[in-house]
């Protein structure tokens, strides 16, 4: 039942072409469902055209008049201005000061409901929500008021909003070129469950009477009875089945992704509550027809319970998925060639015999800018809790390394403007992450295990690394409450503003200090993927790390393997070129 590249209809194919500018995922775990009370938020910025780099805006206040300029985060083309608040808040990425996190994925929806004369972008509602809001109920009024009052320039949207205590799933779309705003929809991930959304809008039917669980636009199903998108009774009414219709694209190249992420971590069972509030456990494959496109019917829970307690390790592992060991797996089929490479180059669509196919989308996708696990903990004050598990490029061959929200600086291997997507710069982590996937594309079943075992081990280490800063940020934390202000020499409170200045420098050296270790260490490790597997050939090592040589001489050789092609290429280069028959 499986193919990579599948026969589809026309209008399908159009969709999937339209996917490959704004195609991201998101994985969203409560404090419930992981293993020290964290709340994470994953994201991939999936773009051919995004440059990978971690944004920063320190806390500022702002002289009354002045305005912020408003530029499409997509292209940079300036949309307008708005008033300036009084005081904005530091944000480090998709985090801010007060461990406020947002992510999105655009699924796109109904164009006619695209506003041109609007000024907010999705990318600005994000940004400009950081830099105003305290929590995630907050950032939601502030997404809200800000497209109801410039109007919303971009097409359908769906949030990841997050702070230290609960997490929201947003699905919100314009209202076209004549009705300024946004309808919308947002629901509360329930404590002990998990959500993911990947450029499909999922919230379908809603709580009407439940604000403490979910909050809707007003109009939201008026608007929808207006243009006709629904009929039915209020109970019934399904935002994405009115706001965004599903079709083969829909599910094949975006919702199978969010099944993935749940069928990796829920080890193949959902269990969620069903419409009678009853819990109910069902094997993943049971919604396989809907995500690889076959049934609409078959569509999975928005929230499920993940099979074990998560760590942001397994939602970074989740993130370099290319659906290995399900009837999509891209390692198996030939489009993988004859090294299992589990990409498929842009378009995603191609024509044969006059008959149209399209390729897999999986979460790991080489046209990555940057990606991160959003880490944020109550347990912990505002100036330690929240953590961004920061890489670029390609997740399944980049790394993550924690960068505090609260530090005063970005290592330079992030830093905005160290190089572009036309401009190469030998200390961007963007370009050298790039150098490795792009090394390990030409033979990735040979090379990837190497990158990869590099990966775990830093993630590992770095694991244990912010476990001992965070007790020794803490301690620093404990010292500075414990002084009054007042007896702070004038050259701290000359410093900085606040008491807990010694706690940002510390968590500043720990972030900037890791990022510039774990950059050194992969130039050595594209250095290393050039020698040991040039030409095809793979050089053994020995146990430090060193190559095994002949034993005359120390820089040759002893022992080459030449490990050649996968049996699925070797099967189809005999079909097609099986005259040419070695002597038996």
């Amino acid at each position: 039942m499986r193919a990579t590249a599948i026969l589809v209809i026309s209008a399908a194919l159009a969709v999937a072409g339209s996917m490959e500018s704004h195609a991201c995922t998101n994985v969203i775990v409560t404090k419930g469902a992981s293993i020290d009370g964290s709340i994470m938020v994953s994201y991939a910025a999936d773009s051919h055209q995004l440059y990978g780099e971690l944004y920063f805006a320190p806390a500022t206040v702002w002289n009354p008049g002045e305005m912020r300029p408003v530029n499409e985060w997509d292209t940079g083309k300036y949309l307008g201005e708005i008033p300036q608040v009084g005081r904005t808040y530091q944000r480090v990425g998709n985090m801010n000061e007060y461990q406020v996190l947002i992510a999105e994925t655009t699924y796109g929806g109904r164009p006619e409901l695209e506003d041109p004369k609007g000024i907010m972008d999705y990318g600005s509602l994000i940004y400009i929500a950081l830099e105003r809001a305290k929590s995630a109920r907050e950032a939601i009024d502030v997404i809200v008021d800000l497209a109801n009052t410039y109007g919303y320039y971009s097409s359908g949207e769906s949030f990841s909003i997050a702070d230290k205590n609960e997490v929201w799933v947003m699905d919100l779309i314009g209202k076209g070129p004549d009705n300024k705003g946004i309808v919308w929809v947002a629901r509360r991930v329930p404590d002990g469950y998990i959500c993911s959304h990947a450029n499909q809008a999922r919230i379908s039917t809603f709580p009407l009477n439940d604000p403490e669980n979910c909050l809707y636009a007003p109009d939201v199903i008026t608007f929808a009875r207006e243009k006709g998108y629904f009929s039915g009774e209020d109970k019934d009414f399904s935002f994405c089945d009115a706001y965004a219709p599903l079709d083969f694209s829909g599910m094949r190249a975006c919702e199978a992704r969010a099944w993935s992420a749940f069928n990796i971590l829920c080890d193949g069972k959902f269990t969620f509550e069903d419409e009678n509030g009853n819990e109910v456990t069902k094997d993943a494959y049971d919604y396989i027809d809907y995500a690889m496109g076959y049934d609409k019917s078959k569509r999975f829970p928005l929230f499920v319970k993940p099979s074990r307690k998560l760590t942001v390790k397994d939602v970074a592992d989740v993130m370099r998925d290319h659906y290995e060991g399900t009837p999509m797996d891209m390692t198996t089929d030939i489009g993988a060639g004859g090294n299992a490479l589990p990409y498929r180059w842009r378009p995603m669509g191609f024509e044969h015999d006059g008959k149209k196919y399209i390729n897999e989308r999986a979460i790991a996708t080489q046209q990555t800018g940057f990606w991160f696990v959003g880490q944020v903990r109550s347990h912990f004050p505002d100036e330690i809790g929240g953590i961004n598990w920061f890489g670029c490029d390609d997740a399944a061959t980049s790394y993550l390394t924690p960068i505090y929200a609260s530090t005063y600086q970005v290592p330079e291997c992030f830093r905005v403007g160290n190089g572009n997507m036309i401009t190469y710069s030998p200390t961007s982590a963007f370009w050298m992450t790039n150098r490795v996937a792009n090394a390990c594309y030409k033979a990735y079943n040979i090379m990837f295990p190497t990158v990869d075992a590099e990966i775990d081990a830093w993630e590992k280490l770095m694991m244990e690394e912010t476990a001992k800063a965070d007790q020794e940020a803490l301690a620093i934390y404990n010292e500075a409450s414990s002084k009054p202000l007042r007896n702070l020499c004038r050259n701290d409170r000359r410093k900085s503003a606040d008491r807990y200045s010694a706690v940002r420098e510390y968590l500043t050296a720990f972030s900037v200090d890791n990022a510039r270790k774990i950059f050194d260490r992969w130039v050595a490790l594209e250095q290393l993927l050039l020698v040991k597997f040039i030409d095809g050939n793979v050089k053994a090592q020995n146990e430090d790390g060193s190559f095994v040589t002949n034993g005359h001489t120390d820089c040759i050789p002893g022992k080459i393997t030449q490990p050649g092609y996968t049996e699925k290429w070797k099967e189809c280069t005999a079909k097609d070129h099986g005259k040419v028959i070695a002597e038996q």
